[in-house]
């Protein structure tokens, strides 16, 4: 049965009522980007990542670019200590993983990195219907478990809190 003469009726609104929405549907705002950090010509990269998806590579690129944030993506364990190695003392403060990753299997190295890297706080992201993996995921370290859209979304703040020095954490 054809509605389309209610939309006539209720002054072309559709014929839905203003100010009234489905519940758990709020109207969505977009976030306030964060502050770029200052730039450093002798930044060390604090951010490293294990992502295969060339789709995520260039978001995270970007937003990083975007934050002046130095974030390096790495193939294997050998490759995340040789970068190590060369920054010096100053180890890594966040590791990104794509739990869906085909050239690493995060569930064993996750494990193997906070052991080594005490402080270094470890992220994943998968697809949201894996709720079993992401069990799995916290079971194994990993501080904290994202959709990927969620991990799209707060991408900037969580590369922004990360890739800043203590100094300047405390400072803000």
């Amino acid at each position: 049965m054809d509605h389309s003469y209610r939309a006539a009726l209720a002054g072309g609104n559709n014929g839905t009522r203003s100010g009234r929405q489905r519940p758990g549907f709020a109207p969505s705002y977009p976030q306030a980007e964060p502050e770029p950090l200052p730039a450093r010509e002798d930044a060390t990269s604090r951010i490293f990542s294990f992502v295969d998806d060339l789709f995520f590579q260039a978001k995270i690129q970007e937003t990083a670019r975007k934050l002046n944030v130095k974030v390096e993506f790495v193939k294997s364990e050998h490759d995340l200590t040789e970068r190590i190695k060369q920054n010096g003392e100053e180890k890594p403060s966040l590791i990104i993983f794509d739990l869906n990753s085909s050239s690493v299997k995060p569930l064993s190295l996750i494990p193997k990195l906070k052991n080594k890297l005490k402080k270094t706080s470890v992220i994943g992201f998968l697809s949201h219907v894996q709720g079993d993996l992401k069990q799995k995921a916290h079971e194994v370290g990993c501080d904290m478990v994202l959709p990927r859209s969620a991990f799209s979304q707060n991408l900037a703040q969580l590369l922004r809190r990360h890739a800043a020095s203590d100094e300047e954490q405390n400072l803000t």
